[in-house]
């Protein structure tokens, strides 16, 4: 895919995203799952079910399906190899191929990947790799 969409480069939105949803961050990137032991790779924000779940920024749908330890999960290219993870939604929303702008609507929270509390779990990427979406995002 293109580098931008809608002309702003996403490493250029460093330290001005909003996070997708409104809630409390139970889990940061980095901890350490009490379940399982392994290292949490992105945020769990705890958030009522059925709240709107946002697009951090223009990009388009890469994937959209139920994913095993995940749940509903979403996946957007932002470009430049980043792309952001919606996991553990209600509904999603958009289809695959559909481009989407930052703030749109993509999902609803819910808890379909297996955690006892409803809430969305959020991960960024670079060519794969997750990275802190705390150090990328507004809210500190």
């Amino acid at each position: 895919p293109s580098s931008s969409f809608g002309g702003v480069g996403f490493s250029e939105l460093r330290g001005k995203l909003n996070l997708p949803v409104r809630g409390e961050i139970t889990n940061r990137f980095g901890a350490t799952r009490e379940d399982t032991g392994v290292t949490w790779k992105g945020l769990f924000i705890k958030s009522a079910e059925g709240n709107e779940v946002k697009s951090i920024a223009n990009g388009r749908v890469v994937f959209a399906d139920w994913m095993r330890g995940f749940g509903n999960l979403m996946i957007i290219d932002h470009g430049d190899g980043y792309m952001s993870l919606y996991g553990n939604n209600q509904a999603l929303l958009r289809k695959m191929g559909d481009t989407v702008k930052g703030g749109d609507t993509i999902a609803s929270v819910g808890n379909s990947g297996g955690n006892s509390t409803a809430g969305l779990y959020y991960e960024l990427r670079n060519k794969s790799k997750p990275f802190d979406p705390m150090s990328w995002s507004v809210a500190r």
